[in-house]
């Protein structure tokens, strides 16, 4: 027996020693993929098929100009494109190239196409070619979430929420700039001459002068708009500061989550609260909901041929107009109701007034239609003004009572006069605020968040859809219309279609 110890081989020995299976990356192979099994069966791209499949299809038919008989390259079916989209949307996939891409990889994507791969261009084209079609494939999958009793309409939430334009903070600009750069961009066109005649490529060449075209466009395009939000500003100096984006014109300047403010839309949502799908999509270029509860229940009803039972909202969506036409309409709505004595008090606060003298310190005498203020000077009606439906009555002192009292500099500060304005609320108003202040009004009001903001949440963090990849309003409202259609057909497989699946399998 040796006395010597036993010997360790060393790492680099062991590793010459291993006989190892190369990996051989310059071989070409040939082998059979069987399609239907790049799958499972409860994938989610099957649900996706079999509901695009059983769809009325015929309006994105419509506009195919290959038909049988005649010459010309075949066009890809619209059940694979609209397909392709919602499952990308589902995958938080926006980009025409990366659908594109994927289509050469991955087994969902392969599915669908048949191991074909489809053009970007195609792609691209097809998303924002067909509004009218989408809108009806949104109608006719909210005719089978309502025959799957997803969706009864007994009461709805509404909201809206800020989304990111596809467009820069330092695009936007005023309008001596953009006409300068308009002009600029002008002169370049006409000195671009024929595309054919520069020493490049056609293709380059064309490229280069529908980019310059292009630009031309958005500059006009912007100039337009600016004009546009001139005429809505009366006052001089606000309307020179006014700017419009050259990269997208319809943008607007929007607050956002922790008060960013940067360029984008308001996406308007109406979610049923029964299973939370979404019953209606809007978008709007107003910073402010309010304005927006009308249209909703417009499209509401456009979709489903009837309006919610109920409404239940925020206070940015509501006003007198707003509850006067849901009044009309037989719609009860919930939501709070502006505290005007609240935002009076905190106007007067900022401009030093002191609390004793705030509006609920003077008293009213109805018989004579004046006020008395705590230091005993009357203030007498001077007239009124309609502002929506509601009457804002004026009261104001007289200036030597005013000037001539201790208490001027508590009172109105920085004002030879005290005045007052006592607002009449109309009927539905105070209907509303009686209302919510019941017990059941403030429970069905708390329920508002967790329905109203799931879509919102789904689509952001699921989705990925924090900025829009589409710019202009129209196209845009194309895209937050895909991704809702998309949320809801996530819905109808969540709860309708894999517990179907599960009880097919078990049997």
């Amino acid at each position: 027996m040796s006395d010597k110890p036993f010997a360790v081989p060393s790492c680099a020995e062991r590793r010459r020693a291993a006989r190892c299976k190369p990996v051989n990356r310059q071989q070409l192979l040939l082998r059979s993929v069987d399609v239907e099994k790049l799958v499972e069966e409860d994938h989610s791209v099957r649900a996706i098929w079999e509901l695009v499949d059983g769809a009325d299809l015929e309006a994105f038919y419509e506009t195919i100009e290959a038909v049988e008989g005649e010459a010309g390259c075949s066009a890809w079916d619209p059940r694979v494109l609209i397909s392709l989209w919602l499952y990308a949307y589902s995958q938080a996939v926006g980009s025409a190239r990366e659908v594109s891409r994927r289509c050469g990889y991955d087994p969902a994507y392969q599915w669908l196409t048949g191991l074909e791969v489809i053009n970007y261009h195609t792609l691209s084209d097809f998303r924002i070619k067909h509004q009218e079609a989408l809108d009806k494939l949104f109608i006719q999958v909210l005719a089978v979430l309502s025959q799957e009793g997803l969706v009864d309409l007994e009461r709805t939430m509404h909201d809206g929420v800020k989304v990111k334009a596809n467009a820069g903070d330092k695009s936007f600009r005023r309008q001596a700039t953009l006409e300068e750069h308009l002009e600029l961009a002008r002169q370049r066109v006409a000195d671009m001459g024929d595309p054919c005649s520069e020493e490049v490529s056609d293709r380059v060449a064309q490229a280069r002068q529908r980019a310059v075209r292009e630009r031309q466009e958005r500059l006009e395009s912007a100039l337009k708009e600016l004009k546009q939000m001139q005429e809505m500003q009366s006052d001089p100096e606000e309307r020179k500061k006014v700017r419009a984006s050259t990269t997208d014109p319809e943008a607007r300047i929007m607050k956002h989550a922790h008060g960013e403010f940067a360029p984008g839309y308001n996406v308007q949502i109406s979610t049923d609260a029964k299973a939370k799908v979404i019953v209606g999509v809007g978008v709007s270029q107003s910073a402010h909901d309010a304005g927006e509860l009308t249209p909703a229940v417009e499209r509401i009803e456009g979709n489903l041929g009837q309006v919610p039972q109920q409404m239940v909202v925020d206070g940015g969506l509501l006003n007198q107009e707003t509850l006067v036409e849901m009044e009309s309409r037989k719609i009860e709505v919930i939501g709070p109701v502006t505290d005007h004595a609240s935002q009076t008090a905190a106007g007067l606060q900022k401009r030093g007034v002191a609390p004793e003298f705030f509006p609920e310190a003077f008293v009213y005498d109805g018989e004579g239609n004046s006020y008395t203020c705590p230091a005993g000077q009357r203030l007498t009606y001077q007239g009124e003004e309609k502002r929506g439906f509601s009457l804002r009555h004026r009261y104001r002192a007289r200036p030597r009572d005013c000037r001539a009292c201790g208490f001027q500099t508590q009172c109105c500060p920085g004002s030879q006069v005290r005045s007052l304005v006592r607002t009449e609320e109309a009927a539905e108003v105070r209907a509303l605020r009686e209302k919510m202040k019941t017990d059941w009004a403030k429970e069905v009001y708390k329920q508002r968040s967790a329905v109203a903001e799931f879509p919102f949440a789904w689509i952001k963090e699921k989705f990925g859809l924090r900025r829009f990849r589409l710019r202009g309003l129209v196209k845009v409202r194309m895209e937050a219309l895909w991704a809702c259609l998309t949320y809801n057909i996530c819905q109808w497989i969540r709860l309708c279609w894999r517990p179907n699946q599960a009880v097919s399998v078990g049997n």
